[in-house]
């Protein structure tokens, strides 16, 4: 795992949330603290829930600086989840308490930024700052996939994440679209287009 050179200010960014039928893309930037090593960090996906909380809570006590955004279901719709996922990665670097002098992004795109940034394809399992960001905009996704299970309990979106799984198909299709699905995203645009 690189850090990147520690003389200059870097921040990690990730997304979560590109992939799913329902809610908003989060995004979040980190700028770790280079006298400060977290062990464990790696990307999110490949850390239990109860790992990536507890490295959650480190990450926020212990980082120079730390930011999430997100960029919203309407936002997605009308932008694309591309443009969505760059717009929310913007607002997360935008949000830092502190300016980065560098900005590593995970994947292959890099959102339009005031400051220095190169894109890292599987960034969040090379770079500890990168897996930071992925960290914490994981954490705070499915944060608000709870609270979604508590407004639309016929929906486990606690444990499909809104992911296009069999059950999550399933509950469209017996319960209807809800104001959180993105409308752009099939199966649900297509449902939409049988209706009119």
């Amino acid at each position: 795992m690189s850090s990147f050179s520690t003389s200059i200010l870097i921040a990690g960014v990730d997304e979560a949330g590109r992939g799913p039928l329902a809610g908003p893309v989060f995004a979040a930037a980190v700028i770790l603290d280079p006298g400060f090593t977290i062990a464990g960090l790696r990307d999110s996906k490949k850390l239990s829930a109860a790992k990536r909380e507890s490295l959650a809570a480190i990450i926020r006590s212990k980082a120079l600086a730390w930011s999430i955004a997100q960029a919203s279901v309407d936002e997605i719709d009308c932008l694309n989840i591309l443009n969505a996922t760059l717009l929310a990665m913007r607002r997360a670097v935008e949000g830092l308490a502190v300016k980065p002098e560098q900005v590593l992004i995970d994947g292959n795109r890099i959102p339009d930024l005031a400051v220095p940034a190169q894109a890292i394809i599987k960034g969040d399992d090379k770079i500890a700052a990168i897996s930071a960001a992925s960290i914490l905009a994981k954490v705070e996704r499915d944060k608000l996939m709870c609270e979604y299970n508590q407004q639309y309990p016929h929906y486990a979106f606690h444990e499909h994440k809104a992911y296009g799984t069999r059950k999550h198909l399933a509950e469209i299709s017996q319960f209807g679209i809800l104001a959180v699905h993105r409308k752009s995203f099939n199966p649900i645009k297509s449902l939409l287009e049988e209706r009119e």
